[in-house]
């Protein structure tokens, strides 16, 4: 029997993301009204917001043709990443963590895509009258696994470069 040395078991983190992502976005709609900030600090609200587009609402004025684009384009970045995952060495953890949090993130957001027609945003952080688009936790997963791939071809370069 050939031991399983390959990284799909970090696809827990991926579940976990989906997971959490979505019980937050049923409490938002639960408890917070559509576009009514929540003030928590001086620089971060609670606020509901739909967003049709992509990241910052890119696309989000194009008559909804644009959800299905990202939503497909969500389910071949999950699969060509998931496929990655099977391919990438065991110990490779770092990166093997950085592909489960792009993966549940991007899927975070295309269960919205799906059951809404759009994504739930509700993190609203600012300084003065200037707001950083609103985002989620499938977003904040999303970013933070892009930046671990960066930081991982910017690390490891030297051998990606051979």
């Amino acid at each position: 029997m050939q031991k399983n040395t390959n990284s799909l078991l970090w696809l827990w983190l991926s579940v976990l993301i989906i997971v959490l992502d979505q019980i937050s976005k049923l409490l938002v709609l639960h408890f917070i009204t559509f576009n009514q900030p929540i003030a928590i600090t001086p620089f971060f609200n609670l606020i509901l917001a739909h967003n049709p587009g992509a990241a910052f609402n890119f696309m989000a004025q194009q008559g909804g043709w644009q959800g299905w684009l990202f939503g497909i384009i969500a389910v071949l970045v999950s699969a060509f990443l998931i496929r990655w995952l099977y391919k990438l060495p065991r110990a490779q953890v770092w990166l093997a963590i950085a592909l489960a949090l792009i993966i549940g993130g991007a899927l975070g957001n295309l269960c919205d895509r799906v059951t809404h027609g759009y994504v739930i945003d509700f993190l609203d952080f600012y300084i003065g009258n200037w707001h950083w688009p609103a985002f989620n936790l499938a977003d904040s997963a999303i970013s933070v696994g892009a930046v671990m791939l960066i930081v991982d071809a910017i690390k490891n370069r030297d051998k990606y470069e051979n």
